[in-house]
């Protein structure tokens, strides 16, 4: 999860754009003047909450998602823009996105309860007998959209992001089982 967290950080320092819910958090980070990882954290929890009528229930993995992606974001974004003098955004996208993938793929090895969002999305997937990707697609293009009119970061990283994350979590699986056998 600190993978995960330190990748999303990197991916805002880039200003080359975000993940979409970073893109929502960012937004409302600005228009209610927070940082963005206690931003990360209040809509963790009310994504949590949209559980309830879901009957899902959160696992110790879900929970320690919700703090420890904040708190790294929290921490690290202020100490990480010294990479922009080194780095190329593009560079920079990629690289944040790649240990958004790694991180998740120990994540999901680990199988501690899923993250808030994908909860969300699969409980609605099953409630409403809707395809997983119609409804990830669904909500992440919602959050983008309210985080862009907010005022979040929507760039070229937010491409990068989408094209990309789905590789790297199946390349982190794969690392990982090899690792772990």
């Amino acid at each position: 999860m600190f993978l995960f967290g330190l990748g999303e950080s990197i991916l805002v320092i880039s200003q080359n754009g975000v993940t979409p819910w970073t893109v929502l958090a960012e937004g409302v980070a600005k228009k209610v003047h927070i940082g963005i990882g206690l931003s990360t954290f209040i809509i963790s929890c009310i994504v949590l909450v949209f559980w309830i009528p879901l009957k899902l229930k959160p696992g110790l993995g879900t929970i320690m998602n919700i703090i420890i992606i904040a708190l790294t974001m929290g921490a690290t974004i202020p100490f990480l823009y010294f990479l922009n003098d080194i780095f190329n955004p593009i560079f920079l996208s990629f690289f944040g996105t790649w240990l958004v993938g790694f991180g998740s793929g120990i994540y999901l090895i680990a199988n501690l309860g899923p993250g808030t969002r994908d909860g969300l999305m699969t409980g609605i997937s099953k409630r409403y007998s809707k395809p997983i990707s119609l409804v990830r697609f669904s909500i992440e293009f919602l959050v983008v959209f309210i985080g862009w009119l907010l005022g979040g970061t929507l760039g070229f990283g937010t491409i990068i992001f989408a094209v990309c994350i789905g590789p790297f979590v199946a390349l982190s699986l794969k690392i990982v089982t090899l690792l772990k056998n």
